[in-house]
């Protein structure tokens, strides 16, 4: 016999919300710590931070938003919280893209 998996949608909402804010972690940590600091200690040149930091950036920003839809598919009890958490990010991530598309493109 073989057992099939319950996923509750609180464990579904959990994990995209713990995704999008590892995305955007890593998103940072790749732009102010990896980057100026270690990347230059293996050999990697300084140009390219924004062609990593554009399109994880990008990818943090449609998890951020996933997470917004899933919390806000029903009555949930967090949703404005984790909207407000999310939305803050989302903004963070914009400003750190147009700096990238800047940096890209000037």
């Amino acid at each position: 016999m073989t057992k099939t998996a319950v996923v509750s949608v609180t464990e579904v909402e959990n994990r995209t919300f713990s995704v999008s804010m590892v995305v955007s972690g890593v998103r940072c940590a790749l732009t102010y710590v990896i980057l100026p600091f270690l990347a230059p200690l293996a050999g990697i040149g300084s140009g390219v931070g924004p062609w990593i930091g554009l399109p994880l950036g990008t990818v943090a920003i449609a998890a951020n938003v996933l997470s917004i839809r899933r919390f806000w598919s029903g009555n949930r009890r967090w949703k404005f919280p984790m909207a407000v958490i999310n939305l803050s990010v989302i903004a963070l991530l914009f400003v750190l893209v147009a700096g990238d598309l800047s940096e890209l493109l000037g």
